[in-house]
């Protein structure tokens, strides 16, 4: 067998790790670029450090999904005030945006030059700039992956730009940062996170060495994303959310994932849903269609023996089944309250365009069961179901 893994050049975990960012920020550049969510207070304790480490910033407010008329924004503030390393502080979103700004600072050309899809999708020539990413969120584990996903807006898609060059140079994640986010974007945040890792566990280029991390992460999200939920003060429940969050983001950025991402990009780009709650919609389903569709074809699949392996650590009971693994999920679901995909004015007669995308996607390459037509179908529409 045959693997790579690449990560962020250095990872920093652990409550109150925050303090260590604009010190070690030094060793970096002398003008910051500083992306922060829709407001700059989550950030202010680092700008006062950035402050007293002698270190000039500029920030940028990130307020929702980036497109890329948010992105080119970003990039040109950027080059104008002369910035030499880049620092994300926020959820996915602002994370995916420190990673294009600091690949375009070192980078000639416009946005478009590097995009898939809807660019010229050139490779990076240069290394990035320095990028620091702080994670407030536990979902993405954006702060370790080597690309930024962008809304088209115009074109009604999402796209990536995708190179190596694009890890961040540090990621620092802080479990206390997450405390602050409502049950809402808990469970949205969370349940991406469950998803990512189930899917680059059972991915076809799933390896002995993500195996291990999501193992690990299937571990800490099944006893304490709910935990999470109902009481976000738990310190260990947000501490095991983090460690999840950041070992799904190692996972995809050295596996594929899955059939739930397969869909989530094209829905993403139709409609105005977020990200981790299609994903939450979609589990379940995706779950019950490709153990179903392997115990059909392929009866002695090892695949089916790591869905039960999966159950066992979601579940926490020795002899659960892959089975029991779909059923937490649809009452983890339940419980976090999310909701119908039809809330967001997904139409019966899309459905047949939301296949045609998902099955043309890059993550749909690494769904373990090459689903039909027919059984896609069925997983988008019950997940449009009011009822199910």
């Amino acid at each position: 067998m045959r693997f790579e893994f690449a990560t962020a050049t250095r990872i920093i975990f652990g409550p109150g790790t925050i303090s260590e960012a604009a010190s070690l920020s030094g060793e970096f550049g002398k003008r910051a670029f500083v992306v922060t969510g829709r407001t700059v207070e989550r950030a202010g304790p680092l700008l006062e450090r950035l402050d007293k480490q002698g270190i000039n910033y500029v920030t940028f407010n990130v307020s929702g999904e980036p497109t890329t008329t948010i992105a080119t924004a970003a990039v040109q503030a950027a080059r104008k005030a002369g910035c030499d390393l880049v620092i994300s502080i926020g959820g996915g979103s602002v994370l995916d945006t420190g990673k294009v700004v600091a690949a375009m600072l070192n980078n000639t050309g416009e946005l478009e030059d590097y995009l898939e899809v809807v660019g010229a999708g050139r490779p990076l020539k240069q290394s990035a700039a320095p990028h620091i990413a702080i994670p407030t969120t536990a979902g993405t584990g954006a702060e370790v992956t080597h690309n930024a996903v962008l809304s088209v807006p115009e074109h009604r898609v999402k796209v990536s730009m995708r190179s190596p060059f694009m890890l961040p140079r540090l990621a620092v994640v802080d479990p206390v940062l997450t405390h602050s986010m409502p049950p809402s974007v808990t469970a949205g945040t969370g349940l991406d996170a469950l998803t990512q890792l189930l899917e680059v566990y059972v991915s076809v280029q799933a390896n002995p060495l993500t195996d291990g991390i999501c193992r690990q992460g299937l571990l800490c999200a099944g006893r304490s994303l709910r935990r999470a939920y109902e009481d976000g003060d738990d310190h260990d429940a947000r501490e095991d959310m983090a460690m999840a969050s950041l070992f799904s983001g190692l996972g995809l950025a050295n596996a594929k994932l899955g059939a739930v991402h397969g869909f989530a990009g094209p829905l993403g780009g139709m409609y105005p849903a977020p990200h981790g709650v299609i994903c939450a919609r979609l589990l379940p389903f995706v779950m019950e269609a490709n153990v179903k569709a392997l115990q059909q074809r392929d009866a002695f699949s090892p695949v089916l023996a790591k869905y039960d392996e999966a159950a066992r650590l979601l579940t926490g009971s020795s002899s659960a089944k892959a089975a029991d693994a779909v059923t937490w999920a649809r009452e983890l679901c339940m419980a976090l309250k999310v909701p119908s995909l039809i809330r967001f004015g997904i139409k019966t007669q899309d459905f047949e365009t939301i296949v045609a995308k998902a099955k043309k996607s890059s993550s749909m390459k690494g769904n373990p069961a090459e689903l039909t037509d027919d059984e896609l179908l069925n997983i988008i529409r019950a997940a449009n179901s009011r009822t199910a």
